[in-house]
């Protein structure tokens, strides 16, 4: 990335004035370069002068032209100036500008990426909604941000390994299981309430009513005790069938489906415990067994097992991290969680650090509610069963590609509203539309050039002088600074709108420098311009999951 390139410039610009005695201080602080927002500012700036300052006892901007002389010429840069405070700014050069839009056509969909992660493994895991029932329109952002954030991380260099978590083994299966077959009795004539605590959806109804087709009284002549875990084994699997579909229409996969139940089958359960029991962080008490994560700084203890014999949901995911992090040796794991799991952060990093995992290797992301809207409407109730709002039910209105871009457009710990009204608009209003209907207009100038048999090969470049081609051109080469800033921040809204501000530079360009004319060289360098940003803006669309379509 150039942004490198120029810190370079500056560090050993600085090195040279620590040798000629300008500067007393014998290190650098780190370089930091900035996107100014104001054009006159120039591409790049650094506030670096203004951390030395203090130690070269000399005033900040003084110094900031002092380090502005001793910067090497290069290529890249066109400019470097001193600016109060004592800012340095740098304005790229347009002959080494313009020559990126060859270097982007000779990387095509490799470009954007970056080795920030050096190879090294990573697992992200999102949604793991229990198999109780159907995904939600909040269970869809979740599976979007993991997924996005799986691209975008493989673009920088991660081996990435995606997981959903099966929650299959509990209270809230054992319920799950209660409540199908009373919904199974049901189907066949048979009174048979729902238990107060059990699932009261209407997906259930569709579900007794099926197993109930498909296997008649089978289960009422078995034993209760029997009938019932088969018949809640059935049905788990093909919720786990439908969530796996939905995921699937949303664009979103796994590279594995960890069931909750093997980390006891395995063994792994046990052996968590067990390391918690050595380092002292087990504690009995009123018949149960307690996590003393007082002794690690937590507010309070928290229960593993209850008085019961059953273990809790955090005695479990203690199990699963065991598993993450000692079994299978991830360096890093991410975990998206939904917005009512902000309290369990805390005390899973703690469990981390007393299994002796440095509880920096956990990355959570909350992914915070979503308010479905019709323009001002809030809507609540389901069209088609009167229940919950489905994942699908939204994807079949408006389609994966818009959900996909709309779950995005925030940052994961903001609520966010999901208007479907505007996510159905084919107009300019709609990002989504907007967007993709500059990806096609660039793929309908390159598929007419070529028809007419224009060769992008011999385009010069260097002719592309305009303010609005090198507008185009710097938007171009922010792509792979904005996959950096998503690995580093984990926040893929940056994508979105980067995408946005890619198709609004490039519709500038489009509405005034005619591409195609009887300049035949101006026409060429336009053409491999257009082409370079139809690499660019599919790119960004591929690491969102939405479709980068030739024709509309």
């Amino acid at each position: 990335m150039v942004k490198y390139r120029i810190s370079e410039l500056l560090g050993e610009a600085v090195q040279q004035a620590q040798e000629k005695g300008l500067l007393h201080s014998a290190t650098t602080p780190e370089i930091a370069m900035e996107r100014p927002q104001l054009a006159e500012h120039g591409d790049y700036a650094s506030s670096l002068p203004l951390k030395l300052a203090r130690g070269a006892g000399t005033p900040p901007l003084p110094l900031a032209e002092a380090i502005v002389a001793l910067i090497p010429p290069a290529p890249e840069v066109e400019r470097a100036w001193a600016a109060p405070p004592g800012f340095i700014n740098f304005s790229l050069s347009p002959a080494w500008l313009v020559g990126q839009v060859d270097a982007i056509i000779g990387q095509e969909e490799d470009f954007g990426n970056i080795d920030l992660g050096g190879g090294s493994r990573l697992q992200i895991e999102f949604v793991s909604v229990n198999p109780t029932g159907p995904l939600h329109i909040g269970h869809g952002r979740g599976a979007v941000l993991g997924s996005t954030l799986a691209r975008v991380l493989g673009a920088s260099g991660h081996r990435v390994v995606t997981e959903y978590y099966i929650n299959d083994a509990g209270t809230q299966i054992e319920t799950f299981h209660r409540s199908l077959f009373a919904r199974y009795q049901q189907a066949l004539g048979r009174e048979s309430p729902v238990p107060e605590d059990g699932y009261v959806g209407d997906y259930l109804l569709d579900l007794g009513r099926e197993l109930a087709q498909e296997h008649g009284d089978r289960f009422l002549l078995l034993p209760q005790e029997e009938a019932m875990p088969e018949l809640g084994r059935m049905g788990m699997e093909r919720m786990l069938a439908r969530i796996r579909s939905d995921l699937e229409l949303l664009g979103v996969t796994f590279a594995r489906w960890f069931s909750e139940g093997d980390l006891y089958r395995d063994g792994q359960y046990q052996k968590a415990m067990q390391l918690l029991r050595q380092g002292g962080f087990v504690e009995e008490r009123e018949g149960a067994l307690w996590f003393a994560s007082t002794a690690l700084g937590e507010s309070k203890d928290n229960v593993l097992v209850r008085s019961t014999g059953a273990p809790t949901y955090f005695a479990t995911d203690i199990a699963y991290h065991y598993n993450k992090f000692v079994e299978r040796g991830f360096p890093r794991v991410i975990n998206i969680w939904g917005a009512d799991h902000q309290g369990h952060i805390s005390r899973m990093k703690t469990a981390a650090s007393a299994m002796g995992v440095d509880s920096a290797r956990l990355n959570v992301i909350i992914s915070q509610m979503v308010t479905l809207r019709r323009g001002e409407e809030i809507v609540k109730i389901s069209k088609r069963s009167g229940d919950i709002i489905t994942l699908r039910e939204v994807v079949d209105e408006v389609g994966p590609d818009v959900c996909r871009f709309f779950f995005l457009t925030r940052s994961p710990d903001a609520q966010m509203d999901f208007d479907l009204e505007l996510a159905k608009k084919h107009s300019d209003e709609n990002p989504v539309y907007y967007i993709q209907y500059a990806h096609t207009r660039m793929c309908g100038i390159v598929r007419h050039a070529a028809e007419k048999g224009r060769e992008l090969e011999g385009g010069d470049v260097r002719l592309l002088s305009h303010e609005a081609e090198q507008a185009l051109i710097r938007k171009l080469l922010l792509l792979p600074e904005v996959v950096e800033l998503v690995t580093v921040t984990l926040e893929p809204h940056h994508l979105p709108r980067y995408s946005l501000e890619l198709a609004a530079a490039f519709h500038d360009f489009y509405t005034r420098c005619r591409v195609v004319s009887r300049d035949k060289a101006l026409t060429d360098a336009r053409l491999k311009l257009v082409k370079a940003s139809q690499i660019v803006l599919a790119r960004a669309l591929t690491l969102m999951g939405v479709t980068a379509p030739e024709r509309m």
